[in-house]
């Protein structure tokens, strides 16, 4: 069993951790992240849009005081992309300086073309080959296609790539490496075995207030529970897209922002889209809501 870092040594030092770097985490979340450390094991982390989940890795980078790497997924995310390429304009003009001066065989050419100095590293072997320890984030890997995922597997199990021409490269500084999923689609077996995994959801509303409460400094603490339980409420509708954590947060910054002592019926209409992002929901919020039942409850 490898050593953790002393930020995450432990429960309660990691969660400690996590909240000096602007973190609130539960325990389950809290004991998850100190066990991917203490194994040494990917983290896997899926929930809704919104929960925190990209927030948690970049919370376990500045615990670490290591450099984030990100990888963020969409479809059509290739190797390319995510691992490395050659520098094919480089390589073309070194094939054409050589041909030219007719210097050499095809052989020792082509050992040359394909060597570092062709070599462009993306987010994936980047983090690999770094001479200090990161933080790896393959964010929303449930955009990408399933041929991603193979990619994935030698990196995940043995921290290590294969690059056909160069050999296998071995992670010097293994890094905490955390994959989020929106779960959009599900994650093949093979992958899921190779990590730790973590469910989150939207908070608790006393979490919900502590992290307003953090990252909004001077709303008060009955405006936030307003605010919290106006944000629940509309997160039990039938809205195409509930609001995010940092949507909250957001709102509580525009509260602060107007002045607001009160969640009034007028200032949670006219600022609803701080939290809604579509028109119907706002629509719907705003005719189906019982706001003043809420505001007073």
């Amino acid at each position: 069993m490898r050593t953790a870092h002393p930020a995450l040594l432990g429960v309660d030092r990691t969660r400690a951790s996590l909240a000096e770097a602007g973190y609130l985490a539960s325990d389950e979340i809290a004991t998850t992240v100190y066990l991917a450390e203490a194994l040494g094991k990917p983290l896997l982390v899926e929930g809704p849009a919104g929960v925190g989940k990209t927030e948690l890795a970049k919370a376990v980078s500045r615990a670490l005081g290591a450099d984030l790497i990100r990888l963020q997924c969409y479809e059509g995310v290739d190797e390319a992309r995510a691992l490395y390429e050659w520098n094919h304009a480089a390589q073309l003009l070194r094939i054409t300086a050589q041909r030219d001066s007719s210097r050499g065989s095809w052989e020792a050419l082509r050992s040359n073309i394909f060597g570092e100095e062709f070599l462009l590293p993306r987010p994936l072997l980047t983090a690999i080959r770094s001479t200090q320890r990161t933080v790896l984030l393959i964010d929303e890997l449930d955009k990408a296609d399933e041929e991603m995922e193979g990619l994935l597997l030698e990196l995940l199990s043995d921290f290590q790539v294969t690059i056909p021409e160069l050999g296998t490269v071995t992670a010097r500084h293994r890094p905490f490496v955390v994959l989020t999923s929106n779960a959009t689609r599900e994650l093949s077996e093979a992958l899921r075995r190779r990590c730790l995994f973590l469910h989150i959801d939207y908070p608790e509303p006393a979490l919900e207030a502590r992290i307003v409460t953090l990252q909004a400094p001077g709303l008060g603490e009955e405006l936030t529970a307003s605010l919290v339980r106006m944000v629940g409420a509309l997160r039990a509708g039938s809205l195409r897209k509930p609001p995010s954590v940092a949507e909250t947060v957001d709102w509580a910054r525009t509260l602060l922002e107007l002045g607001a002592l009160t969640l009034e019926p007028d200032v949670v209409r006219a600022t609803l889209g701080v939290v809604l992002k579509h028109q119907q929901d706002i629509r719907d919020a705003t005719a189906t809501l019982e706001l003043d039942r809420g505001l007073r409850a």
